[in-house]
């Protein structure tokens, strides 16, 4: 479910309701920048309640900390490469801008390519669902860690690979003054093609099945969404009221899969499709 097209899939995290004095609790995420440059996050909501920001900076090293309600439907990404123009005064990113010209997203979905991550907070059966999804491309390496939560599913995730470094030139971005790829597209945005974004005859988990892409992308990320229906693998839950800690750029050595031959394989996917 986790697909471009705007379409909030929300791949939730519905914690278990926590009653105080019949008032369900309430939970914190905690944003932590580990890159080696400042990351702008966006919280992104859709409607069940509003959070404290949606968009602010964090320098490396910085964290912050916010305040979930009891309940809670939307997903964040961070944005690269921002700036003030100094003439206008508008704000925009290189990678993840949401177009409002501001710090603030103020409800603005963001422009792939971007990670994202995706949550429901105790919205059905008491559970929090969540995932990290690279159906809209990637941007920035990202790592989820339940605090505080239980079940079997209650883990960690993320895409903890440099795929910047790794994508192909067909789906790179690169930045306009020419320092290097800065994010990876999807192949849905990229060539927009049904078998890719899962429209027309392949909007159905029946017909849309993981792409020669898709699979590489899975082996270099096995813990992240690669393609819309990938949500066996890529779905965790957790009950018992979880805070969640979000790391941009966490350490390389917690990462899965193999990276090395992602490029490589990605590269005979293009070749043989395209």
């Amino acid at each position: 479910m986790a697909q471009f097209r705007l379409l909030i899939s929300l791949f939730s995290l519905t914690l278990p309701p926590v009653f105080i004095s019949g008032v369900f609790s309430s939970r914190t995420f905690t944003l932590q920048n580990n890159c080696d440059h400042p990351v702008w996050p966006v919280i992104f909501d859709t409607g069940i309640s509003q959070l404290s920001t949606t968009g602010f900076v964090l320098q490396t090293g910085q964290s912050k900390i916010i305040n979930a309600p009891s309940q809670w439907n939307g997903r964040f990404w961070g944005r690269t490469g921002c700036a003030q123009n100094q003439s206008t005064g508008e704000f925009s990113c290189v990678t993840g801008d949401c177009g409002t010209g501001k710090l603030e997203c103020s409800g603005n979905s963001g422009q792939p390519p971007a990670t994202l991550v995706e949550f429901s907070i105790n919205v059905s059966s008491g559970l929090d669902f969540y995932d990290v999804s690279l159906v809209d491309g990637y941007n920035l390496p990202i790592l989820v860690v339940p605090q505080g939560g239980t079940g079997d599913d209650c883990k960690t995730t993320g895409c903890m690979v440099d795929l910047n470094g790794l994508c192909p030139w067909d789906l790179s971005v690169t930045e306009s003054e020419g320092n290097g790829i800065v994010a990876c597209q999807s192949p849905c945005v990229r060539f927009n093609k049904p078998e890719y974004c899962c429209t027309g005859e392949y909007a159905t988990p029946n017909t849309c099945k993981p792409t020669l892409y898709s699979e590489s992308l899975k082996r270099a990320c096995p813990l992240a969404y690669s393609y819309p229906y990938d949500d066996e693998t890529s779905t965790f839950t957790c009950a018992s009221g979880a805070d969640y800690l979000i790391t941009f750029c966490p350490s390389p050595s917690t990462s899965g899969g193999s990276s090395s031959t992602f490029k490589a394989e990605l590269f005979c996917t293009l070749d043989e499709t395209f």
